[in-house]
């Protein structure tokens, strides 16, 4: 292997101080999911795997390693919600993350006041400058190149309900840096933000 790259086999250990998977694939937007058990215990919890997948109809989805409340709840109820995690949301962001029992009110615990949603039973984090209400469409459990079955479960939702703040729009257009979106980069507990100097426009090509 060439020495201008620092290279490894995945199977045999990365031999750094800390793998660098997660940092490489970066920025990664936050999945702060919402969900409701059926005996209707509230759940908030981030996941740093997520992102959108489909258009029409939007569709977003987030991977849980372990098959944890979040993925119980949505799997028995069929809905969730996601909001943005910003700047001035992180620290109760954080607090959501915290391993706690499933009868554990994650909203209670990160003194988060519960948004009313229109189409689904689960509330968003009203404070949020913008949150998704979701439909349950897919499952999907991962498998490793032999097919064997990981402990890592991605679930995609249908959006039926999106509301945004309307201080965050301008001439009908969503202006993302003013909302302070927080993503996950770097380190362990390296978070980062967007600014409008740090942008760029490139047309696609005809």
């Amino acid at each position: 292997m060439s020495n201008a790259f620092y290279s490894y086999l995945v199977a045999n250990g990365h031999g750094l101080p800390h793998d660098p998977f997660k940092s490489i694939i970066a920025p990664r937007p936050i999945g702060w999911i919402s969900s409701k058990s059926s005996q209707g215990e509230l759940n908030l919890a981030p996941y740093s795997f997520f992102n959108a997948f489909n258009n029409t109809p939007p569709i977003i989805g987030f991977a849980s390693v372990g098959y944890k409340d979040s993925v119980k709840n949505i799997e028995s109820t069929g809905e969730f919600c996601w909001s943005m995690a910003t700047q001035p949301l992180a620290d109760a962001m954080n607090i959501s993350s915290k391993p706690v029992d499933s009868v554990v009110d994650e909203f209670a615990l990160a003194k988060l006041e519960t948004g009313t949603p229109n189409e689904v039973s689960v509330p968003f984090v009203a404070a949020s400058p913008v949150s998704m209400e979701c439909k349950l469409t897919q499952i999907v459990q991962l498998n490793n190149v032999n097919k064997e079955p990981l402990d890592t479960w991605v679930v995609f939702g249908e959006v039926v309900a999106v509301h945004i703040a309307s201080t965050h729009l301008k001439d009908g257009q969503f202006q993302l840096v003013d909302a302070k979106p927080i993503m996950r980069a770097g380190g362990p507990g390296d978070y980062f933000t967007i600014s409008k100097e740090a942008g760029f426009y490139m047309g696609r090509p005809t």
